[in-house]
């Protein structure tokens, strides 16, 4: 694969396929710099077209995993006029649009604050893991904002009824309320089982074949919309060349012969 970027605001560590990819701006609770969000951008273009990196794993150093917007980044837009601030906003629906249709797997780790922004980024991953005292929220309201790039997002991962709700709120809650609302898909009590949880999706993630999650997933999102002739014809394309391909071979071969398939470990 090609090289990592180098980065200031992000931790990267790459192991057996998987990318830990760590938000370190700790003394802002890992808050979204202009930096931080084109940093993640660069990772995701690096690692985009690469099937030997399976799954992206996204957590926060310190304790906390994202609170949110940088307020500095803020601050400093205040001074270039209204462009600046539209710039800034949309450049983090860009990242959220990124994640959400990135090749790989996407799993966060979500500990302390996850809010705004870090809660936006949680309904982008396609597995979220959350401790039973994180904080969640959209507190944009509250400040006289708008979750403008984060709305859709929220709206699609837990429905309009919920996301009107704590959007006009700017309410606080814990993983356990988040997994009650489908925000996220497990809740641990300790870091331990955090870690844990963690290594069991990932041995799940690592038995299925690389190019057949990224079309499935490709797949997925597209049928959020409604179904039609156009997208079930596309998908059945796309099932009988997986079938024909090398994965799909090696896939119902192993399954015939009773062994793992070669990507299994």
């Amino acid at each position: 694969m090609s090289a990592l970027p180098v980065c200031q605001t992000l931790l990267l560590e790459l192991h057996n396929g998987v990318l830990h990819i760590t938000l370190n701006r700790p003394d802002s609770r890992n808050a979204m710099s202009l930096q931080m969000v084109a940093e993640l951008r660069s990772v995701l273009v690096t690692v985009r077209d690469d099937r030997s990196v399976r799954a992206l794993v996204i957590g926060g150093a310190g304790g906390h995993f994202c609170a949110g917007g940088d307020i500095r980044d803020m601050a400093e837009a205040r001074a270039q006029g209204a462009s600046a601030y539209r710039d800034l906003n949309r450049a983090f629906g860009a990242l959220l649009q990124e994640v959400q249709h990135a090749p790989q797997v996407v799993i966060t780790v979500l500990q302390g604050a996850v809010l705004g922004g870090g809660l936006g980024l949680a309904c982008v991953s396609d597995v979220a893991l959350a401790d039973h005292q994180a904080q969640f929220g959209l507190p944009e309201t509250s400040l006289g904002l708008l979750p403008a790039q984060i709305a859709p997002f929220v709206v699609q991962r837990i429905g309009l009824t919920q996301a009107r709700r704590l959007a006009l709120t700017a309410a606080r809650f814990d993983g356990i309320y988040a997994r009650q609302i489908g925000l996220v898909h497990f809740v641990e009590h300790d870091p331990q089982a955090l870690a844990e949880r963690l290594d069991e999706v990932l041995a799940h993630v690592l038995c299925c074949a690389p190019e057949a999650n990224a079309r499935t997933k490709k797949f997925l999102l597209a049928s959020a919309r409604q179904p039609s002739d156009a997208l079930l014809d596309e998908a059945a394309t796309g099932f009988s060349e997986a079938v024909t391909g090398a994965e799909g071979i090696e896939g119902t071969m192993a399954f015939m012969q009773k062994r793992k398939p070669g990507w299994a470990p």
